[in-house]
């Protein structure tokens, strides 16, 4: 399992987000899509909608596992949890925008990285909120997605991201 998760975290440093969707996004989509048709406004109804989806996340990836070699599951899981390359892609240019004291450019690259307004935030305020949303997202979509790779094999992985999606 270890070398699945190195491989796949290689898969992100080398390769960054898979190129024109990424599986996270479309979870999302479908998380959407069954919220619309089974909302109800009680409490039993969402922890139904989150069971369904974070438990259907792992299962199906524990039924990946039972065609397809672990190593190749566990590689491709972490490869899609992760976002190491994308975070410090948007990071980056940020900081050379604000570097080169383009202001209106970095405030408009900084919705890639936070949801926070840009609109008057000064040089100070847009490093900040670089920096804690890196420090955010270092957390959910590097550090958490390899503990769980560690403790709960791929499986776990997609349930932390499954969560950690509906929870966005």
């Amino acid at each position: 399992m270890a070398a699945g998760l190195a491989l796949g975290a290689l898969a992100d440093r080398v390769l960054g987000d898979p190129v024109g969707w990424h599986p996270v996004a479309v979870f999302g989509r479908l998380a959407l899509a069954v919220e619309r048709v089974t909302y109800r406004p009680a409490r039993w109804a969402g922890l139904g909608h989150v069971v369904l989806l974070v438990g259907g996340a792992a299962t199906a990836v524990r039924c990946a596992e039972r065609v397809m070699p672990r190593l190749l599951v566990t590689m491709a899981v972490t490869w899609a949890a992760l976002g190491g390359r994308s975070l410090e892609r948007e990071a980056v240019a940020l900081a050379r925008l604000v570097d080169a004291g383009d202001l209106d450019g970095a405030r408009v690259r900084l919705p890639a990285l936070v949801g926070r307004d840009p609109v008057g935030l000064c040089a100070g305020e847009l490093c900040r909120a670089a920096v804690e949303s890196v420090a955010e997202n270092t957390s959910d979509a590097v550090v958490a997605p390899l503990l769980w790779g560690a403790v709960a094999g791929p499986a776990g992985i997609a349930g932390h991201r499954a969560a950690n999606t509906l929870d966005a």
